[in-house]
């Protein structure tokens, strides 16, 4: 009968084949099919002195497992994916090993240490750590003598289902939301006794720099002031060097000229290393003053604040706030940002400001206008604002010979206007006369003793200045002028280079009065 059986089988499995062979005949997904990866085995145990273990082989492109207890029983038990033996150990610790068996017969080997003990666990100890790109993510590990594995309960669900891991591996979760919960991890062996850890793990959310406004979980809290209204909102300009999808937008109404708005960090600013910000700003104007300001957060007397100009109307540009001169040793953790200081806002398109990315690096960018200034940049903007009959433009050389060889430089024709006519450069960020007192000018003038006035002066307020003036010694040549600002007030913030030439003589635009420029450089 068990041989008829057989063969009634075989006939069926044969018959299969043949009928298979109709519609799949290419067999090549067999040669393909990679070997069986990421192996793993878990491993319970009944918690009743009986030794009964159950072993649950996985992995990946795996069709089947051959197990191999690792005692004295000498034959292995065939596991089909997905499925589990069961195997009874005496007390010990037992080499467990799993060969995993692809399609195509590919084989891959784990070997896995197995504790089997009839008494309960002991010295358990469970590690929670926060997952680095995931502040709402835990991972757990736990280790404990005796034991066969674990049980954890998140905590954060009624009713709930323990997740089972081993020693040796990491468990993540991801929490719903901040807030504390309680973690109970359970460790078992072969005895009717376990033991457990009740822990408390608490999900926060820290809102630091970078400001991106890209988190679907931060509360990003403005504390609007003086007729301000602050919104994180859909990116209404994805263009240019800002394709983000979130941006905040401040419209500025009628209140007070100061209106702006703060928003508070989890923790103080780290200013040890970095002391530049940036900050990418969507402006209705050129001429738009940014300014940012960090706070103490609980005495508002303690303040840092630069105040920078947007360059650019109706587009995106990464504004430069130098914050060099900080005193480190106070505590910062709230920003304060103010557009149009001084000026009525009326809540209108030109008084709605976009802003973006607000982040502390340590440098200046690339295209940023700062001491040295030599014209030979192709990518910076050397934007000259004329005053008075001053008329400034970047030329090549006319004149490469003596002193200076350079491709570009400035050249200043003064025209009637003002017999103080002339033209300033802005920098990106003020001057740090802590990096040296003395400024030197390459320059190429018509006559002897013609005065060159170099004046550096404050962004908004033309009452804060320092200036220094020297006269020429050749004509038609190239020299060196240099200037001492040893006695400027190096705690005011200059950030306008103003050039006059002859200052109290009406220039009259010929080559009399038409002078050339270079290599401004600080000593």
């Amino acid at each position: 009968m068990k041989r008829q059986q057989k063969i009634g089988w075989l006939a069926l499995f044969l018959i299969g084949i043949v009928s298979c062979q109709k519609e799949y005949t290419d067999t090549n997904f067999i040669k393909s099919n990679g070997a069986p990866a990421k192996l793993s085995a878990l491993t319970t145990i009944t918690q009743d002195n009986t030794g009964l273990v159950t072993i649950t082989p996985n992995g990946e492109n795996a069709s089947y497992y051959e197990v191999y207890f690792g005692d004295i029983t000498t034959a292995s038990a065939k596991v089909l994916a997905g499925s589990s033996v069961q195997h009874i150990y005496k007390e010990g610790l037992h080499s467990l090993k799993i060969v995993a068996h692809s399609i195509s017969g590919n084989i891959t080997t784990l070997t896995q240490q197995l504790t089997v003990a009839f008494r309960a666990p002991e010295n358990l100890k469970v590690s929670a750590l926060t997952d680095a790109a995931n502040n709402f993510k835990i991972d757990f590990s736990a280790t404990a003598l005796y034991e066969t594995f674990f049980k954890v309960y998140f905590g954060d669900s009624a009713n709930e289902v323990p997740q089972t891991f081993l020693q040796g591996d990491t468990i993540g979760h991801v929490y719903p939301a901040t807030g504390k919960y309680v973690v109970r991890v359970v460790a078992f062996s072969g005895s009717t006794d376990s033991i457990s850890i009740i822990d408390t793990v608490t999900i926060v959310d820290p809102l630091l720099l970078p400001l991106t406004f890209e988190s679907s979980t931060l509360n990003y809290a403005f504390v609007d002031f003086a007729g301000a209204s602050t919104s994180v909102i859909a990116n209404p300009q994805i263009n240019g060097i800002n394709t983000s999808s979130k941006v905040a937008q401040l419209i500025k109404g009628s209140g007070q000229t100061y209106a702006g708005t703060s928003i508070t960090l989890s923790s103080p600013i780290d200013f040890s290393t970095n002391k530049i910000f940036r900050m990418k700003v969507f402006a209705p104007r050129v001429g738009a003053k940014a300014l940012l300001k960090v706070e103490n957060a609980s005495d508002a007397t303690k303040f840092f604040q630069v105040e920078t100009p947007t360059t650019v109307g109706n587009g995106w540009e990464d504004l430069v706030f130098d914050f060099s001169a900080i005193t480190t040793t106070v505590a910062y953790s709230k920003i304060t940002i103010i557009f149009d200081n001084g000026t009525m806002g009326d809540g209108s398109a030109n008084f709605t400001y976009l802003f973006d990315d607000i982040r502390l690096t340590n440098s200046l960018p690339t295209t940023a206008i700062a001491l040295p200034i030599d014209f030979e940049s192709s990518i910076i903007n050397y934007a000259f604002t004329d005053f008075n009959g001053g008329g400034v433009t970047i030329i090549s050389n006319p004149s490469k010979t003596g002193i200076n060889s350079s491709n570009k430089v400035a050249q200043m024709i003064k025209s009637a206007g003002a017999v103080y006519g002339g033209s300033y450069i802005t920098l990106t960020a003020p001057i740090d006369f802590s990096l040296g007192k003395t400024v030197k000018i390459k320059l190429y003038g018509p006559t002897v003793g013609t005065k060159v006035l170099l004046k550096f002066e404050n962004l908004t307020d033309g009452t804060v200045f320092t200036q220094q003036e020297v006269a020429t010694t050749t004509s038609n040549t190239w020299e060196q002028l240099t200037y001492d600002f040893s006695s400027a007030d190096v705690s005011k913030p200059y950030q306008k280079v103003v050039f006059i030439f002859d200052n109290g003589t009406m220039g009259d635009g010929s080559a009399n009065f038409t002078f050339l420029f270079d290599d401004i450089s600080q000593q």
